[in-house]
C-alpha cells in the first residue's frame, strides 16, 4: 500500500478484514472484536468500524473499518499499537480470499 492519499484532499476509506471462526467458536471472534474496539476508541483517524457476520456461512465474518483517509488508516497500520491491539483475531484470519485484507476507496455515498 502506497503511504500517499489517493486524491489532493483525502476521501474516507474502508477497511475490510475476513477473519472464520472454528466450528462452534463464533463466540470467540465476537468477543476478540469487541475487545479490540474498546482498546482502538479514540485512534486518530478511525471513524467506525463494524463487524459483519455472513448470512449464508456462520463461521465467516469480517470487519469493515471506516478510516478519515489512506494516511490515518497507513499511519495506524504502521505504528506500534497496530499488531498488539489487533492480536486476538489473527488466529481468526481467514487466508481464502487470498489477501487477509482489502482497502476500499469511497467514491459514492447517500
Amino acid at each position: 500500500m502506497s503511504g500517499e492519499s489517493p486524491t489532493p484532499g483525502g476521501r474516507p476509506v474502508r477497511v475490510v478484514v475476513w477473519y472464520r471462526a472454528p466450528d462452534g467458536k463464533a463466540d470467540a471472534v465476537t468477543s476478540a472484536y469487541h475487545g479490540i474496539s474498546k482498546e482502538m476508541a479514540g485512534t486518530p483517524g478511525l471513524l467506525d468500524n463494524e463487524l459483519l457476520r455472513s448470512a449464508t456461512d456462520p463461521s465467516a465474518f469480517a470487519v469493515m473499518s471506516r478510516w478519515r483517509d489512506v494516511d490515518a488508516f497507513n499511519v495506524w497500520e504502521r505504528g506500534p499499537s497496530h499488531q498488539s491491539s489487533t492480536a486476538p483475531l489473527v488466529p481468526y484470519l481467514d487466508r481464502a480470499p487470498n489477501r487477509p485484507f482489502e482497502l476500499y476507496e469511497v467514491t459514492a455515498s447517500y
